[in-house]
């Protein structure tokens, strides 16, 4: 069983396409051939190409200590936390340092330990009284303000919470060598 279709063209000629069965379930064939791949495609597509598009989860937060450790501190307390980050299919297990301040109104800030200019590890100076990154030299007030040096800002101030008596923060990773803060992760 055959079928004539006529189309005029713009010059007036005609066309005939002829469509016979065989042909037909040719191109149906072809059709969903092309289509089962497509679908299949996807899931194996987002499986290879998800690590590149995930963003790393962030990290719960880690406890510092008991509060009453803290309570008579008049000088920044350096502490080592530990937290993971799942980043594409792996976890990674983190050590940081984060310095703990007690504020005159009795609340607690918690300063990151990395330089915010080219990321070295700051530590406190008891005799200076201030912070010093040893890579570049920048200086830091107690509360983290810069004084001196290189570094675009002031040292990072983490989010910190109290739960049932620990001191706990969330430890953010930032841009280093920009003026204001940026979250990388």
């Amino acid at each position: 069983m055959q079928q004539e279709i006529h189309r005029d063209n713009i010059a007036g000629n005609k066309d005939v396409i002829v469509i016979n069965r065989r042909s037909f379930f040719g191109a149906l064939l072809a059709i969903g051939t092309a289509g089962m791949g497509a679908l299949l495609s996807v899931p194996v597509l987002r499986y290879v190409l998800y690590p590149l598009y995930a963003k790393a989860s962030g990290a719960e937060w880690s406890e510092v200590g008991d509060v009453s450790e803290f309570a008579e501190n008049a000088t920044p307390v350096r502490k080592t936390i530990t937290f993971a980050q799942l980043d594409g299919w792996r976890e990674v297990v983190s050590a940081q340092s984060v310095y703990v301040n007690r504020k005159s109104d009795g609340t607690f800030e918690i300063l990151s330990a990395i330089c915010p200019h080219l990321g070295c590890s700051v530590s406190w100076q008891a005799a200076q009284t201030d912070f010093v990154c040893p890579c570049h030299g920048s200086v830091f007030q107690a509360d983290g303000k810069v004084i001196s040096g290189p570094s675009p800002r002031g040292m990072d101030r983490l989010p910190t919470r109290i739960k049932n008596g620990k001191l706990q923060v969330h430890f953010e990773f930032f841009r280093s060598n920009v003026p204001n803060k940026e979250e990388l992760s």
